[in-house]
């Protein structure tokens, strides 16, 4: 890749792309809708391909559902799409102004970064949420997936770049470039692109994200890997705990929004791990700490399951399994719950199991995160879920946007002054 030229191909495309009307944008989008819809078939068959290699390299299973595509989850991002395109264009919104004693008049409106660029593993999904994001605000985007989607990717750009090319003068498909080589050295020359991309976004696991921050020389959105934490409170209601817990940990493991980690008070461990036992049923490893493991082997022996609970080792918290694996913490105290979470997470979604309402205010204003939920599942923590369509990631920095990132995430503020002549 020819970072320069593609570059100066993305610079050139927003430049036409940040002059164009909400109205162009939404019909160009409209293109791109049925563009992807017509290409499904060539679009699943790449997908097929990218799936048999993984599981032939034996990528763990909560990885290739991150990976596969179905007409079910293209509809979905068809879905997403429309979403967006039903949204209000940030560009040009007002934010703030005044006049000045002097009689300048100060608007503060909102405008597109310019060039973005995101890396990320896996799911091609991602390749039209981005997308999407990034055109309906205003910006052109490279795009540089992994490997292990690289067919499906680039029959998912080939559509969206027919759909532009088909709207016309209202398409701009120069506003998007897969970097679809495969090559680690694509995402090296992204990293110091200085002057060239205004942002990098990672989005994957926490190597990846690690090297995104530490190694680029642009700019970087951080979007952090899901250490994600349930604590059942000893006031919790135990049958909706393990509901949020076998949804949280079962339904996809595989991202980022997934649970790790389920911290229970040690007051209400007898009733709710058995029951925990019996509802996971040997569907996800439990690794538990001293106490957790005495209830929960039991509990698993008897049911003929004793396999399934381990003891776990100190590593085991604080980790990503993105797997069917669930680590198990005990506590004596909120006090001791929060300073846990805090000590292990990433900063992405935590959530409480109670029905006490200081202990729910409490753990919301002290858990350091971007998403802090009280009887409610972690997995609701996207873009899509929050209603902004699609999302380019989950920011977990403070700086500038925080959590799931939808179309406003791409801008930033310009100050526009008129005068009459005054001079200082």
């Amino acid at each position: 890749m020819d970072i320069g030229n593609v570059c100066a191909g993305l610079r050139a495309g927003a430049s036409v792309l940040c002059t164009h009307t909400a109205q162009q944008k939404n019909r160009a989008l409209a293109w791109v809708i049925d563009s992807i819809d017509a290409e499904r078939a060539a679009i699943l068959q790449a997908n097929e391909a990218d799936v048999a290699k993984a599981e032939s390299q034996g990528v763990k299973k909560g990885l290739i559902d991150r990976l596969r595509l179905s007409d079910e989850r293209i509809n979905s991002m068809l879905d997403s799409i429309r979403v967006i395109i039903s949204q209000t264009d940030p560009v040009g919104q007002y934010t703030s102004g005044w006049s000045t004693p002097n009689g300048l008049q100060i608007r503060q409106i909102r405008v597109p970064l310019g060039v973005a660029a995101i890396i990320y593993e896996s799911r091609p999904n991602v390749t039209v949420d981005a997308f999407a994001l990034a055109y309906k605000s205003g910006n052109a985007i490279l795009l540089r997936g992994s490997s292990s989607a690289l067919n499906s990717n680039k029959a998912l750009i080939a559509a969206i770049v027919h759909g532009l090319k088909a709207a016309g003068v209202d398409g701009v498909p120069q506003a998007v470039y897969l970097a679809g080589s495969g090559s680690h050295d694509e995402v090296e020359q992204i990293l110091n692109a200085e002057g060239l991309i205004d942002v990098v976004l990672p989005r994957g696991g926490a190597a990846l994200i690690k090297r995104v921050v530490s190694e680029s020389k642009i700019p970087v959105i951080e979007t952090g890997s899901g250490v994600c934490h349930l604590f059942v409170d000893e006031s919790a209601d135990i049958e909706q705990a393990v509901r949020i817990a076998e949804n949280g940990k079962l339904q996809r493991p595989g991202v980022c929004n997934a649970l790790e980690t389920i911290i229970v008070h040690r007051a209400i461990m007898e009733s709710f791990l058995p029951r925990l036992e019996a509802v996971f049923a040997g569907r996800a490893q439990l690794r538990c700490d001293t106490d957790s493991f005495a209830v929960l082997s039991d509990a698993a022996a008897a049911a003929g399951r004793k396999d399934c609970v381990i003891p776990a080792t100190e590593d085991d918290f604080g980790f990503e399994f993105l797997d069917y694996i669930l680590a198990v913490k005990t506590v004596s105290s909120l006090a001791e719950a929060i300073d846990y979470i805090n000590t292990h997470n990433t900063r992405h979604s935590e959530s409480i199991c109670t029905r006490n309402l200081s202990n729910a205010k409490l753990f919301q204003q002290l858990v350091d995160a971007a998403c802090v939920y009280v009887n409610a599942s972690t997995r609701f923590t996207d873009g899509g879920e929050f209603g902004f369509g699609a999302e380019l990631g989950i920011s977990t920095q403070k700086l500038h946007v925080r959590g799931p990132m939808g179309l406003s995430a791409l801008t930033t503020t310009k100050y526009l002054i008129d005068g009459e002549g005054q001079i200082r």
